[in-house]
């Protein structure tokens, strides 16, 4: 068992690969009454073309696959649903589909084991048949229907199709009620048979935890499965630039949302340069920014918009979240802030206060059993260690910040996505 320790906030993580090729990742939180388990599969709606190992053809199927699955895994052939069993064991239990990982989770003080073995149990006996498989195209075709008509959501994937050509991210992750209706059984179980090996899966555990005796309770509950060969996952050529600058959608909505996102043409995925963009976001448009007091003073903003770099190993974008009267000035004004930091410069207190405050809620972090562990799920899909955020953090300077400043937040990669009346 491989130990990584941080001094910087006590913590450690056990990490062992088992035989049939699951990482399993520990955090013990000694004391700590909460208990959190999330089992993932390195799976999310980004894959739709893919090589199965063993085969030679590329397999193609319909955009939403992932997350059917997702649903399906609960439903149980003896007509149970496994998230009211788990519920019913007092149990706060939940799964979710991203565009790189599909996780099952849940968090509990009393009956740890009994929900650890109902969530393994029902995450490696799938059952689908033609009549629960169509049964479900309606309860998820009314999901999306939902979403169709959700502002907030629309104004983050409308920012997707404004900054892709043909990178998946641009995709609903729930598929359309097109592609859905494409969905049978044989296409749940080749997609499950070829994702939800445990070579492909990783278990993060955080509570209070003996690493030792929780790696046998693992083992325990696992099937007989060998590891696979390598998944050979197709994706398409995405250009470097954006597809148009600006796009709009009429929605019901208080007050006009908006997304301002730069496509970032790094594939890479890098913990440090996470780091700055997260700094950098803060000095442009953050709480304590000039640009943000004037923006609130001219009552043109009423709240610090939502800050956010997202990227895997196919993509990577910033994106700024939030509600105006007049995004367009806000596009304006945050572009007009950008170039002024490029010519002027980064002044270096200002960077390191904001390094002090971003330091700190990485380190608030570690304080919520929930949070650590999916964190840790997460960042491994995309290989990294958690706990290379609070190393990496001395490693900034300034000019390093107004290098990626020039890199990363070019006006040519800049869009912006309005939901209004």
């Amino acid at each position: 068992m491989q130990v990584t320790e941080n001094l910087k906030v006590k913590e450690k993580v056990y990490i062992e690969k088992l035989e049939n090729g699951l990482t399993v990742m520990i955090i013990p939180k000694k004391g700590i009454q909460k208990k959190y388990m999330i089992w993932g599969t390195n799976y999310g709606s980004n894959e739709s073309s893919f090589v199965v190992p063993g085969e030679n053809e590329v397999t193609t199927v319909p955009n939403g696959v992932a997350h059917f699955l997702e649903h399906k895994l609960f439903e149980q052939e003896n007509g149970t649903n496994s998230l009211d069993v788990l519920t019913a064991l007092g149990v706060e239990a939940n799964a979710y589909t991203t565009n790189d990982h599909t996780a099952y989770l849940f968090e509990c003080t009393d009956n740890f084991y009994e929900a650890m073995d109902e969530l393994m149990d029902y995450v490696q006996h799938p059952y689908f048949t033609d009549e629960n498989v169509e049964k479900e195209k309606g309860i998820i075709g009314q999901e999306i229907m939902m979403y169709d008509d959700y502002p907030e959501w629309r104004v983050y994937l409308n920012t997707m199709q404004a900054m892709y050509h043909n990178n998946p991210v641009k995709i609903d992750i729930v598929g359309t009620i097109e592609t859905i209706s494409k969905i049978d059984k044989e296409i749940l179980y080749k997609c499950y048979n070829t994702f939800y090996n445990p070579s492909n899966m990783t278990m993060v555990l955080c509570g209070d935890f003996e690493p030792e005796k929780m790696i046998e309770e693992v083992k325990k509950r696992l099937i007989d499965t060998k590891a696979s060969g390598e998944i050979k996952r197709q994706y398409p050529e995405e250009p470097e630039e954006i597809v148009q600058e600006k796009i709009e959608q009429k929605l019901e909505v208080s007050q006009p949302l908006y997304t301002i996102g730069i496509k970032d043409s790094s594939s890479k995925c890098d913990v440090k340069k996470h780091i700055a963009i997260e700094i950098l976001l803060n000095l442009i448009i953050g709480r304590s920014s000039n640009l943000y007091k004037e923006l609130y003073n001219e009552g043109i903003i009423y709240s610090q918009p939502s800050l956010e770099y997202e990227f895997t190993n196919i993509y990577a974008h910033v994106l700024i979240i939030g509600q105006s009267n007049e995004p367009e000035k806000v596009y304006q004004k945050f572009k007009r802030e950008v170039n002024r930091l490029k010519s002027e410069g980064i002044n270096d207190e200002d960077a390191k206060r904001m390094k002090k405050m971003i330091y700190g809620g990485y380190v608030k972090e570690y304080n919520d059993v929930s949070d650590i562990a999916r964190m840790f799920l997460a960042d491994h899909f995309k290989g990294i260690n958690s706990f290379d955020y609070l190393e990496e953090m001395k490693g900034i300077t300034v000019e390093y910040l107004e290098q990626i400043l020039k890199d990363v937040f070019k006006e040519e990669k800049m869009v912006i996505s309005i939901v209004k009346n």
